[in-house]
C-alpha cells in the first residue's frame, strides 16, 4: 500500500506543475502591491474547513533568548540569517514559522485511532499535502522539522515539491556517527539548493496506548461515548497505557523551545510538519492558551498555518482558506518582497 501511495505521489507531482499557476501571475502581482502597502492587515484570519480557534489568538509568547545551531543548508535570498547579527539586534529579525498538520492517513480514512503507529498518507492525504505546498509556495523555508512518523515526513516532502524555490529537502540522520558520515553532502553548490529536514520523535502524535488500531465508533460503543471523548479531548486524562495531551505537550513544547526557537531567533524560516496533538501543544505555547482553551482547538489536515516571529513575539498571520494563498495570508512587507523576488527570478 505504501508503495502504491508513493507511486501515486510521483504521478501527482507531474500533474501539479508550477506552470499551472502562470495564469494567476498578474492577479498575484496586484495582491503583492496591496500587501506591501498594508503591513497592518489583521492577523485574525479564520481557520478553514470549519476548524475552530480560541478567541485568545492575539496573545503572544515571549521567546527565550537561547541560541543553538543545527546543520542546515544555506538559506534563501532575503533571509536575515545571511547577515551576521549580534545578540542585541537578533530579536529584531523577522522569521516565518509554518505549521502543517499532516494530510489524511490511511488510518484516518478508516476512522482508526492511529497515535504513534507509523501509517502513510492516503490518496486524499497526498492531494492535501500537495495543496498545502501550493499555498506556502511563496513563503521562505530554510529548515524543516517533522516527527519521526512517515505521514508527517511525506507531507513535508510533498509540500516542498510545490515550492517555487525548488530546493530539495534532505533528511538529516543523526542517530549514529556512521549515519551522519554516510549521508553527508560534499558539494557546496548542492547544499545551497537543499533544505535540511530534521525528524524528531518529540513531535510525534500523542501515543494512544491500547486504543491504537481500534475503530473510533466501535470504541465509543464499547466504552461509552463520554469516556472516549474524555480520552480524546481532555487535557490531563490519558487513554489506557497512553499519553494525555498534557504529557504530549511536555515533550513537544520542550523540543520546540530547545531546538526550533533558536533557529527562529537566528533568522531562519522554519516549517513544522507534525500532528494534531503535537501541533496543538505548540500552538498552546505560542498563543498562551490555557488547558481549557486548547482542548477546543481543532486543526484540519493539510492546512498550513503561518506565524511571524518578530521582536521576541509570535504573531499569527492566518491560515489559507482560498485557492490562492496570496489573498488570504496577512503578509508582512518582507514576505511580500520575497514573493516579488521569486516573481522576478522565475
Amino acid at each position: 500500500m505504501a508503495a502504491e501511495v508513493y507511486r501515486h505521489a510521483i504521478g501527482t507531482f507531474q500533474s501539479h506543475s508550477y506552470a499551472n499557476n502562470v495564469n494567476h501571475k498578474q492577479r498575484l502581482r496586484n495582491n503583492f502591491v496591496r500587501l506591501v502597502n498594508n503591513d497592518s492587515v489583521s492577523s485574525n484570519v479564520l481557520l478553514s474547513r470549519g476548524a475552530r480557534y480560541s478567541s485568545c489568538s492575539n496573545r503572544r509568547s515571549v521567546i527565550r533568548s537561547s541560541a543553538s545551531q543545527t546543520s542546515v543548508a544555506d538559506p534563501v535570498s532575503l533571509s536575515p540569517s545571511r547577515t551576521p547579527t549580534t545578540d542585541t539586534n537578533k530579536k529584531s529579525n523577522e522569521a516565518a514559522l509554518i505549521l502543517i498538520r499532516h494530510g489524511e492517513s490511511l488510518w484516518n480514512e478508516k476512522n482508526l485511532f492511529t497515535g504513534c503507529v507509523d501509517v502513510p498518507l492516503s490518496k486524499k492525504g497526498i492531494d492535501e499535502a500537495i495543496e498545502a505546498g501550493k499555498r506556502i509556495s511563496s513563503i521562505p523555508v530554510d529548515v524543516i522539522f517533522t516527527s519521526a512518523l512517515i505521514r508527517a515526513q511525506m507531507t513535508a516532502m510533498l509540500a516542498m515539491t510545490q515550492h517555487r524555490r525548488k530546493k530539495v529537502p534532505i533528511i538529516i540522520h543523526n542517530e549514529s556517527e556512521q549515519a551522519r558520515q554516510w549521508s553527508q553532502v560534499f558539494s557546496e553548490d548542492t547544499k545551497k539548493q537543499s533544505i535540511a529536514v530534521i525528524a524528531s520523535w518529540q513531535l510525534n502524535e500523542r501515543m494512544y496506548g491500547e486504543l491504537q488500531g481500534l475503530n473510533k465508533q466501535e470504541t465509543a460503543d464499547r466504552y461509552g461515548k463520554e469516556q472516549v471523548h474524555e480520552w480524546r479531548r481532555s487535557y490531563d486524562t490519558p487513554p489506557p497505557n497512553g499519553e494525555s495531551l498534557e504529557m504530549c505537550a511536555e515533550r513537544a513544547v520542550a523540543y520546540f523551545r530547545d531546538q526550533i526557537e533558536p533557529q527562529l531567533l537566528s533568522g531562519k524560516n522554519v516549517m513544522i510538519a507534525a500532528h494534531g496533538n503535537s501541533l496543538r501543544s505548540i500552538i498552546m505555547y505560542l498563543d498562551k492558551l490555557t488547558s481549557q482553551e486548547v482542548i477546543s482547538l481543532e486543526l484540519s489536515t493539510g492546512i498550513p498555518m503561518l506565524y511571524i516571529f518578530k521582536e521576541g513575539r509570535f504573531i499569527r498571520r492566518g491560515s489559507p482558506i482560498g485557492p490562492q494563498e496570496a489573498g488570504v495570508y496577512a503578509y508582512t512587507k518582507r514576505l511580500a518582497l520575497y514573493r516579488q523576488k521569486l516573481d522576478e527570478m522565475f
